[in-house]
């Protein structure tokens, strides 16, 4: 079986047409979009609390409003967090 190359390798994908609006956190301001259950469709790591997203469950997808140093694209700085890990960070 052939081996995909790191993510951190590949390009960002876009992401699927949506609603996303502008969170201001401690950290700066942020592009947030809520992902529907039914679009819900890999699992993912929430660098929140640290537990699986699983298939089938809505949460949130951030990025820096601004490309962070030495990334060409805020988007590649994309994280999937719980709604709720989300709504807790200060």
């Amino acid at each position: 079986m052939a081996r995909r190359p790191s993510k951190h390798l590949r390009p960002a994908r876009p992401l699927r047409a949506g609603y996303a609006e502008s969170e201001t956190k401690a950290d700066g301001r942020w592009v947030v979009r809520h992902v529907p259950a039914p679009q819900a469709v890999k699992t993912y790591r929430c660098p929140g609390c640290n537990q699986p997203i699983l298939p089938g469950t809505p949460h949130i997808v951030a990025w820096p409003h601004n490309p962070v140093i030495g990334s060409s694209s805020p988007v590649e700085e994309r994280r999937h967090w719980h709604t709720t890990c989300w709504s807790r960070r200060p």
